[in-house]
């Protein structure tokens, strides 16, 4: 299977199953929805047997936080080493090591040895590999299909997310009552083949390596510097952390609805996990027009409210029919939320970061999520399952109106593609690449007149140097030539300064073209180098 986009028709309309043109995209869809079926049935398996071994709400709620604190905790890691690493070889080595995880767990639920700690270890080991893997899927998907397909690609890929969740739950429901609690261990651990067959076929084109590669920890602080610096993703990072802090409360719980409050089985639970799944992807399948016509930051305010709504309902109206109906509108609610904020954080963050900025975004997703999870269970212990949904919801209608004005999709029209417009430094003689810190002045002559239009300017600029690991930045004014502007900033090294000159994008070089319009001298501002001496 090869990435060329030679399958791309100039000039189609790139509509909700689109992406499918694209061979190397279906194949890998199809796979993962069969793995995650897996995912889901293991999950409903250790949600249900977890109820069994303890039935205390704040142990059950660790399940769903050792499923999601992991990526709380190694996300940024994860990040850099899928800009780093060949992303396929990553994706097959950690995919082996949890069908390893998955057939010794089913081993020891068939064997009866399973206790609550090693039900959470196993959960956070393959947690643990699910953050590993999350970047790398998210950083490969705008290489496997154009950019007009970018937005329906990741929409389907969630749907494929929620197609396994309509599947897998209900599957581990009817398995468990008809086989056994072993069942869906069992073929967690063989859903991982097809994933790992596609994955040793697909050969996606290599990227060309001009410089040395970036070291782990350099890379992280590299990612996590265009992130802080970046209002767009971090406006996308607000409106996540508000949502899922409060939706996390039906997740974590979820099991003790179906069992104590709706006095159901596993049947049941996998009946409401089944219908969020379901909810999902027909919510998938419009969302495409919902989001034309609302766009993006009303479309999350109506999940939101639709999320809010749910919670109420499974706390006041505790009916089989009307929980699975709230389950469905929960699905629907979620993929409207989640779809927005990942193509909001998708299209704010060039090629040579993507994988880093999203593993910020997956960190405070899962971290909010984790937070909650352990945070809900805790107030059911105290209170009532009904007293936390109730809470829940009330927070998300309140923190929805507080972060409004983080709007989203602020990078849907910048161009972020390298722009390659500085030119190559002049240098004297050979210089190291470890060799720094090196600090760049450039000079300005700025008229009176001109200069609240270039400060506002430079403040844009100061951001654009920071996201491409400039520091000690400063504008300084001339005390004997008032209208000598300099800016100054400092950066670690030489071979950072020389990645800095291949990664400015086009909506850099419209800032400093700008600024160089409201130089006053004959030539463009001068521009200098200077290396820390030896």
């Amino acid at each position: 299977m090869n990435t060329q986009k030679s399958e791309n028709t100039p000039g189609t309309a790139a509509g909700p199953w689109s992406p499918f043109r694209h061979r190397a995209f279906a194949f890998l869809w199809i796979a993962t929805v069969v793995s995650n079926i897996g995912t889901w049935m293991h999950d409903v398996g250790a949600g249900w047997l977890m109820t069994e071994l303890s039935p205390s709400p704040f142990v059950v709620a660790l399940v769903q936080a050792a499923t999601t604190l992991p990526v709380f905790l190694f996300a940024i890691f994860a990040g850099a080493l899928a800009d780093l690493m060949n992303r396929r070889k990553l994706l097959l080595a950690v995919n082996l090591v949890m069908a390893g995880l998955a057939a010794a767990l089913s081993s020891l639920v068939y064997l009866q040895l399973v206790t609550p700690s090693i039900l959470i270890a196993f959960t956070f080991m393959m947690g643990t590999c699910a953050a590993l893997m999350a970047p790398a899927w998210q950083a490969i998907v705008p290489s496997l299909v154009d950019k007009s397909r970018l937005a329906p690609a990741i929409a389907l890929n969630s749907m494929g997310i929620n197609v396994s969740r309509a599947i897998g739950p209900a599957l581990a429901g009817f398995l468990i009552v008809s086989v056994g609690l072993v069942a869906p261990f069992a073929l967690n651990a063989i859903s991982f083949v097809g994933i790992l067959v596609v994955l040793f076929f697909w050969k996606p084109a290599k990227p060309e390596q001009i410089m040395p590669r970036e070291k782990v920890f350099g890379a992280m602080r590299a990612g996590l510097g265009y992130v802080f610096n970046s209002p767009p993703v971090i406006a996308t990072l607000v409106r996540a952390v508000a949502f899922f802090v409060f939706a996390s409360a039906y997740w974590a719980i979820l099991p003790l609805i179906a069992r104590e409050v709706l006095s159901g089985g596993p049947q049941l639970y996998g009946i409401l996990l089944a219908s969020v799944g379901a909810g999902a992807v027909i919510g998938a399948v419009v969302l495409p027009r919902i989001k034309a016509r609302l766009g993006a930051d009303k479309t999350v305010m109506a999940g939101t409210i639709g999320t809010a709504s749910v919670l109420v309902a499974f706390a006041l109206i505790q009916q089989p029919v009307v929980a699975v109906i709230a389950s469905f509108i929960a699905g629907a609610s979620w993929i409207a939320v989640l779809s927005s904020f990942n193509v909001s954080a998708q299209t704010a963050l060039p090629d040579w970061v993507r994988a880093r900025g999203l593993s910020v975004f997956l960190t405070l997703f899962f971290g909010a999520m984790s937070g909650g999870s352990i945070l809900w269970g805790w107030v059911a212990d105290q209170f009532s399952i009904e007293t936390t949904l109730l809470c829940a919801a009330a927070g998300a209608i309140v923190l929805m109106f507080a972060t409004m004005r983080f709007a989203l999709n602020q990078g849907a029209d910048l161009d972020l593609a390298p722009s390659m417009h500085w030119p190559e430094p002049i240098i004297g003689e050979d210089v190291e690449h470890d060799r720094g810190p090196v600090m760049i002045r450039i000079s300005y002559r700025i008229a009176d007149t001109d200069r609240e239009t270039f400060g506002d300017l430079m403040k844009a600029m100061r951001k654009a140097r920071q996201r491409h690991g400039a520091y000690h930045w400063n504008l300084y004014q001339d005390s004997r030539q008032a209208d000598l502007f300099t800016e100054v900033w400092s950066e670690g090294s030489w071979i950072e300064h020389l990645r800095h000159h291949k990664r400015v994008t086009g909506t850099d070089r419209v800032l400093q073209e700008q600024a160089n319009k409201l130089h006053q001298g004959e030539d463009k501002p001068l521009v200098e180098h200077l290396i820390a001496a030896r």
